[in-house]
């Protein structure tokens, strides 16, 4: 539970949602990622951190939380804090800093084949919710004359081990098409961190798009 104080942290999960109504043009090359941030408006001191499940927040995922490819993703959040002078603790139970990463993929149909994509990812289906940069159940239909569209979407917390509050919040979201490399889940994951944390800690409240 989040205190008072951070109230004005909390997002709910359909909040990753932003919606077809914030639809930005994409460019044939390039899949923007949308981001937003929310912080304490206080300065950040880079301290040691561990990255750590949270709770599902969906129906039953295929991916265990020791699993190998949900290590690889915290590596990644991992990585990227690390460029901020943060470090990765030893163990947990000696880090300052709690790491809490969740993300999920949906599909949707690509309605104009072979052109540039924008951004529509509240009208993918998204159905699962996994802990530790994990959730990605979904696969694109192969042998399908239908093209779709690939969303994956990403939460990041930061809490203070010592008494548990949340310093920083962060979402993000971005489309490819399915046949693009892309798409992939480790891919998507490490465009989406790397988006995350640019100029971290960010603007609070400002959604932003990073190309």
């Amino acid at each position: 539970m989040f205190q008072s104080r951070t109230s004005a942290l909390r997002f709910a999960a359909a909040g990753l949602a932003l919606g077809a109504g914030l639809a930005l043009a994409g460019c044939e090359t390039t899949n923007p990622v949308q981001v937003t941030r929310f912080h304490l408006a206080q300065p950040i001191a880079p301290g040691s951190f561990s990255v750590e499940s949270v709770p599902m927040a969906g129906p039953g995922s295929p991916l265990a939380p020791d699993s190998l490819e949900l290590g690889t993703y915290g590596d990644i959040v991992a990585q990227e804090l690390t460029r901020y002078g943060f470090t990765r603790a030893a163990s947990p139970a000696t880090s300052e800093l709690t790491v809490s990463v969740m993300t999920d993929r949906g599909t949707r149909p690509d309605p104009r084949p072979g052109s540039s994509v924008s951004f529509g990812i509240g009208g993918a289906s998204f159905g699962r919710h996994t802990g530790v940069g994990g959730g990605v159940g979904t696969t694109v239909p192969i042998g399908s004359r239908e093209r779709f569209i690939v969303g994956t979407r990403m939460m990041v917390q930061i809490k203070r081990r010592s008494d548990g509050t949340v310093i920083w919040e962060g979402r993000a979201m971005t489309e490819a098409r399915g046949q693009s490399p892309d798409a992939s889940p480790q891919a998507a994951v490490a465009k989406l961190a790397h988006a995350l944390f640019t100029g971290f800690p960010g603007e609070s409240g400002r959604t932003i798009t990073v190309k």
